[in-house]
């Protein structure tokens, strides 16, 4: 294969995929209340459509790895997102909420392998030099897809029907899969490993337990001693799993891989970071909404702005890194973005939309840079031969930090409302402004995680990347 074709095409059909999966995750919500009337079922039995999905993608994304090495990353790619689209198909198709539950359980299987062979991909077909400028274009559909979703979806479900938001996939899935077939570079390990089955039975059920925990408990539909319990016996699992992984030829999940400083940093660094801006998917349409007062397209409306600024960081995000390198980027800009979550405080009825529109004009920039350069510095300095690995580890985190990140968002709002009915404005609005506080506060702190970088650290790809 030309490999300047692959290069120029590769990112746009990593991100086209991209784009799919983290809108569809988001576009299920609005449609909720749509899919119970249709189905003539409770719209708090349908928290099973978004917890299946969540709980697919923690348990097969740690297997990505292996299939890409095994059966390589085209076929795998391929597949993935053939599985995807037919799984759209199906949810559209679906007859009642168990045929609905089934298809969202198999859509989240085909994600699992897109996010993670994609990126996989990416990282083996660009040098370090020029890795940084492909993660930027590839990183913007990620913060687009959960901003326009909840827009998307009411727009779609008030002049069609729920059913159509899953066959949007359709055409953007054809697109992938032929753009996958011609420009995607079939790469593979270059020693055939078996899958640790034991290992994926401990760390699958663990981070499925514990996803599904913070998906249910969020929303607090279990006790605090059953959550502790469940907690304990999840948190046991994982341990069990990195007993596990210590004394095994060929584990699930490399765990030395955090030996290497630059990509512990990104990936725990990051994963502390994600709490706090996770939670604001789940608290900024409750500001808008229920605090504001306003419809549910304006409430998505007022994401958008965010996205915008996230393309525009884009363009410069590589100067910054060559100007201030990973380290001092990284401190600084976590402390903007614990900042500006805090300015979300001081939203009320009678703010001027123009200042909320800035505020997430910042609150895009300032994440676009972030995600950027966690994602780029975690591939510095590890080999090709540990891509694979790196790729699946990365993210099987990042997964988790969203679950985190929006059980958080839920549980401060909860608890700072109290006893309070949620029908009382002003005690919801100041319970939403404490939340927002608490993540600022959190997202600060975790800039303390990227103080053991050093100034040299990333150069291989912020120095070349500019040049």
């Amino acid at each position: 294969m030309d490999t300047s074709a692959a290069k120029r095409y590769l990112p746009w059909v990593v991100a086209t995929a991209l784009f799919m999966e983290q809108l569809d995750s988001t576009i299920v919500n609005t449609a909720i209340p749509s899919m119970a009337a249709s189905l003539q079922v409770t719209p708090l039995s349908l928290k099973a459509v978004v917890t299946s999905y969540i709980l697919s993608l923690a348990v097969s994304i740690p297997i990505s790895g292996w299939m890409a090495d095994r059966y390589g990353t085209r076929r795998v790619f391929m597949s993935a997102v053939a599985i995807f689209t037919l799984a759209s198909v199906m949810c559209g198709l679906s007859i009642n909420s168990p045929m609905l539950v089934a298809a969202r359980l198999l859509q989240g299987l085909g994600a699992a392998m897109m996010m993670p062979v994609g990126r996989l991909t990416i990282v083996r077909t660009f040098p370090k030099s020029e890795l940084l400028s492909a993660m930027n274009f590839v990183i913007v559909p990620a913060l687009i897809g959960p901003l326009l979703g909840p827009t998307v979806g009411g727009l779609i479900v008030h002049w069609l029907t729920w059913r159509d938001i899953f066959f949007v996939n359709v055409p953007v899935g054809i697109t992938a899969i032929f753009l996958a077939h011609r420009y995607m570079p079939d790469y593979r390990g270059e020693a055939a490993r078996p899958l640790d089955l034991i290992g994926l039975v401990l760390f699958g059920t663990g981070v499925a337990l514990l996803s599904w925990l913070l998906e249910i408990f969020g929303e607090h539909q279990i006790d605090i001693t059953s959550a502790a319990v469940l907690m304990l016996i999840a948190l046991s699992l994982l341990l069990a799993y990195g007993w596990h992984a210590r004394d095994t030829v060929y584990p699930l999940l490399q765990l030395a891989l955090f030996r290497v400083r630059t990509f512990r940093v990104s990936v725990l660094g990051g994963f502390i970071t994600r709490i706090g801006v996770g939670g604001l998917p789940f608290l900024l349409p409750l500001l808008y909404q229920l605090g504001l007062g306003l419809p549910a397209w304006q409430s998505g409306l007022l994401m958008m702005p965010s996205a915008a600024a996230a393309m525009g960081m884009k363009l410069i995000s590589a100067r910054v890194l060559n100007r201030f390198g990973y380290r001092q980027v990284l401190i600084v800009n976590t402390v903007l973005i614990g900042l500006t979550i805090s300015l979300y405080s001081l939203v009320q009825q009678g703010t001027p939309l123009y200042l909320i529109v800035g505020i997430s004009l910042m609150l895009g920039f300032f994440n676009s840079l972030q995600f950027s350069s966690m994602n780029s510095i975690a591939y510095a300095d590890v080999t090709a031969a540990d891509s694979s690995m790196a790729s699946t580890i990365a993210s099987s985190m990042q997964q988790l930090s969203m679950s985190f990140g929006l059980a958080t968002g839920s549980l401060l709002t909860g608890w700072f409302l109290g006893d309070v009915p949620q029908s009382n404005r002003l005690a919801l609005t100041s319970a939403i402004h404490h939340a927002f506080l608490t993540l600022a506060v959190v997202t600060i702190l975790s800039s303390l995680t990227f103080w053991s970088l050093r100034k040299e650290d990333g150069e291989s790809i912020s120095k070349a990347g500019s040049a």
